[in-house]
């Protein structure tokens, strides 16, 4: 019996560096997407915040008056609740000193809550957005996934449908052009000048992606989709097109040598004033980027960060299970590198997965925290590379500064920290990191650093004898039963020892048992 599909309208609002862009669907109960209507308008937010740090009162203003006709449309398509719309900002106001003042005025002229998302939300968004097409690609080939934009430029190295490798680079077509700006330089070096600053800024790239496998260069963004359209003629977005890199260095060079007002008699009907300034620099960087990944051919799909953001919302789950799995692979590279106990750290990961689980009742928190609990549990160790003494603060170190894909820097800040309070000293107000969290993140990591130190405890011995656990409360104690090993005399002292926090915590004594007998 075929159920009838039911439909529902949502939008997506991205303020980015040049303009503000709106998508408007219909997401159906089987979490298909209609597009509906695409909108785009310019703002010179990226020009403000490249060149001045900030965001003037005007383009503040101008970006107001842009989203209060957007809700206008809105309205005509009974777009009404919080549910149906997202409002988000990339680098251009991220990077804003006036940043807060931004969001605070555009929520008060317009009640639209705009979230300004960090590299590692925009990289999940847009992988989001891309990873239908990616699974349909070759799995003997290392996919690159590139977008090069006014501020900054996403890269993805996926093999598999696993994220191998995820930085955003301050590099951005805008941000180019405002350094060539400063330097005053005549557009007969400007080429010269722009090719140093990206050879400079991506200059570790091939080493960074590192892989034993052909490599295929995937590209998105508006001026990449302009190039394949005068490369190739008209092409599909949907099935997408395959250029050449020579031919999109030759089409390059001729943006580059033209002044904008010739780009724009040239290109009427594709091309804008404020896009031909920062077309011939995106280009550019794509240029180089393939030379720096010895890549002829490039992909060009029609994908966007809209389709991503449309995406999470027909899903329904940020945070879903391939996401997870996504985050994991990334921090067994990370682990990798470091040269961790792979092992013991993949046991400790499955019991502190187990424990969070049992323990829901008990800690109260979201899902997500056992995904941040995980990745803790992985780099508990990751410090050692660096000295066997005071390991657990070179962890949170490493941690805090390394890039995970998918995790921003407050949750890093919370994984590190978690891992840091695995031994030694409980959290204190005083310690670095914790003395920025708001309250309720520092009862996450207090409780969560209690749970990390009750699964280390139970691989005291570093064997993985303890496979099984059943937790059972009451109003004094925790009892936890293991019918794995007969012998827990080691794991029984380190949880004597290990056992104050969670006590602190959550009030509870801790005992370790066997099926069969009691051993404490």
């Amino acid at each position: 019996m075929q159920t009838d599909i039911t439909y529902q309208p949502v939008a997506v609002i991205d303020i980015g560096t040049s303009s503000i862009r709106m998508a408007i669907a219909e997401i159906g109960s089987d979490s298909s997407i209609r597009i509906l209507d695409r909108l785009t308008q310019a703002v010179n937010l990226g020009k403000d915040t490249f060149t001045r740090g900030s965001i003037r009162h005007q383009t503040i203003e101008a970006c107001v008056q842009v989203l209060l006709s957007y809700k206008q449309v809105l309205l005509e398509y009974e777009i009404t609740t919080p549910e149906q719309l997202r409002v988000i900002a990339t680098s251009a106001v991220r990077e804003a000193t006036n940043q807060l003042a931004f969001l605070d005025r555009i929520y008060i002229a317009t009640e639209l809550q705009v979230a300004a998302m960090d590299e590692a939300e925009i990289n999940r968004i847009t992988y989001l957005g891309i990873c239908n097409e990616l699974a349909q690609m070759s799995t003997d080939t290392t996919i690159v996934v590139c977008e090069v934009g006014g501020g900054s430029t996403e890269l993805l190295a996926v093999r598999n449908n696993q994220i191998n490798f995820a930085h955003t680079y301050k590099l951005g077509s805008l941000r180019l052009r405002k350094t060539l700006d400063s330097y005053g330089a005549p557009i007969t070096q400007s080429r010269h000048l722009m090719e140093a600053e990206i050879k400079r800024t991506t200059g570790l790239l091939h080493d960074h992606i590192n892989s034993d496998h052909p490599l295929q260069l995937v590209a998105l963004g508006g001026d990449i989709r302009f190039a394949a359209n005068q490369i190739n003629g008209s092409w599909d977005s949907k099935i997408g097109a395959t250029i050449d890199r020579d031919a999109l260095e030759t089409l390059t060079n001729n943006i580059l040598a033209m002044p904008l007002d010739t780009i724009v008699q040239q290109y009427p009907l594709d091309i804008t004033f404020q896009e031909a300034e920062t077309l011939g620099p995106a280009l550019l960087a794509y240029v180089e980027i393939a030379k720096q990944l010895e890549i002829h051919q490039i992909q060009v799909s029609g994908a966007n960060l809209r389709d991503g953001l449309l995406q999470e919302m027909a899903l329904g789950e940020a945070w879903s299970r391939e996401f997870q799995n996504q985050i994991i692979g990334s921090v067994l590279d990370l682990g990798r590198h470091f040269d961790f106990d792979e092992a013991h750290a993949v046991h400790i990961a499955s019991l502190a997965s187990d424990l969070f689980d049992q323990l829901q009742p008990q800690h109260n928190l979201d899902p997500r925290y056992g995904t941040f609990l995980r990745v803790a549990a992985y780099l508990h160790e990751i410090g050692m590379f660096i000295s066997n003494r005071g390991y657990h603060k070179h962890t949170m170190y490493l941690i805090n500064n390394s890039e995970l894909f998918g995790l921003g820097k407050t949750n890093l800040l919370l994984i590190a920290l978690i891992a840091r309070y695995h031994r030694r000293a409980s959290p204190q107000p005083k310690h670095d990191g914790f003395s920025t969290l708001n309250r309720n993140n520092r009862v996450a990591v207090s409780k969560l650093a209690a749970i990390l130190r009750i699964a280390v405890a139970l691989d005291a011995s570093r064997n993985q004898v303890i496979h099984q656990i059943h937790c059972k409360t009451d109003e004094k104690q925790l009892v936890v039963s293991t019918p794995d090993a007969t012998d827990l005399s080691l794991e029984q002292l380190t949880l004597k020892q290990n056992g104050s926090l969670f006590e602190e915590v959550f009030g509870l004594r801790i005992l370790l048992r066997n099926h069969t007998t009691k051993l404490f």
